[in-house]
């Protein structure tokens, strides 16, 4: 996957911290997700499957209440 030219975002929850994993944003919906370490912007990715990554995501919003 080329991700030279992908948009990366940091968590809103981040408080402007260096210490955070980025996104890829504007990739298509049914892409891997691509995420990075924000203080190694150049060194490896991980690629989630959509699926994955929205289990993930749901299970973390579960753990807020």
């Amino acid at each position: 996957m080329n991700l030279v030219n992908v948009t990366w975002r940091k968590s809103t929850y981040s408080g402007g911290q260096d210490e955070c994993l980025e996104i890829a944003d504007n990739l298509p919906a049914r892409s891997p997700v691509p995420i990075r370490d924000s203080k190694r912007p150049h060194g490896p990715h991980l690629l989630f499957s959509a699926p994955a990554w929205a289990a993930f995501l749901t299970a973390l919003k579960g753990d807020r209440y």
